[in-house]
């Protein structure tokens, strides 16, 4: 099991062991027969065109390189430069990005973890409501999950300082409470001349070591082999699993404190 880091959430993979075997690693022939991913970083811009153009580069690459899965970060169609840029850019799900990466994953024969998609509501007529949507797409170009998030996309933060400060620490803390691989897709770079980007597009391994950094400089990728033995391992050593309490042990300690 993996962890796919969208932002501010997370959210449980459970399919990437099924996918293939005997991958490319880091420009080499892996004899491993654990599946690869690769997480990436891009530069979007307000440019949707120039941005998939970006993206597919990236997708085709790591799939020549034995990439099984690839995973692109929140914002990936486009980041607009101002609110009223950004809402009139979405599209909905059945919309025109979205159709290009179903087919480029079936041209590929490789899934795709869209990290944050500007989708349109179901009322956008009435509402002019987006969401900040996560996206899978398997190799056969099939929609198998959407995840709406609660927040949007228009949240101002100082991104890089709180990057420096606070993302590879909150990353390999996930990783090792829930003892799984954390792949986090990230943007780098300046997106137009109100807002750049932290980068350091990470994987961490389920003991919390950084697997994979994509670095704060420019967009690129990263491979990771997907140990499901090292997830086996990390849990027989250190059992945390089996010492989680359910909500309802805590209530009766609250009551009980009253």
């Amino acid at each position: 099991m993996l962890r796919c880091n969208l932002g501010s959430s997370v959210k449980y993979l459970a399919f990437l062991p099924a996918l293939g075997r005997h991958h490319i690693l880091q420009n080499r022939m892996s004899t491993s027969p654990n599946p690869v991913a690769a997480v990436c970083q891009v530069t979007a811009t307000p440019d949707k065109e120039a941005n998939f153009s970006a993206c597919k580069q990236l997708l085709e690459e790591a799939r020549q390189r034995g990439a099984c899965m690839v995973f692109l970060p929140e914002g990936f169609d486009y980041i607009g430069s101002s609110r009223e840029e950004t809402l009139s850019m979405s599209e909905p799900l059945g919309g025109d990005i979205i159709s290009r990466y179903t087919q480029l994953a079936r041209d590929l024969d490789v899934w795709v973890s869209l990290g944050g998609f500007h989708e349109r509501g179901h009322d956008w007529e009435n509402d002019r409501r987006i969401y900040n949507s996560h996206v899978i797409v398997n190799n056969k170009g099939d929609i198998l999950s959407v995840y709406r998030k609660s927040h949007l996309f228009d949240v101002e933060l100082p991104e890089k300082a709180t990057g420096a400060a606070h993302w590879e620490v909150l990353l390999r803390a996930r990783a090792i409470e829930t003892q799984c691989f954390v792949l986090a897709a990230a943007q780098v770079g300046r997106h137009h001349e109100k807002r750049s980007s932290y980068g350091h597009a990470l994987a961490v391994d389920p003991w919390g070591e950084v697997v994979g950094d994509c670095g704060g400089e420019k967009p690129g990728m990263v491979l990771v082999e997907i140990n499901l033995d090292k997830v086996n391992r990390t849990r027989k050593n250190m059992p945390v699993q089996q010492h989680r309490r359910d909500t309802a042990f805590y209530h009766s300690m609250s009551q009980t404190s009253l």
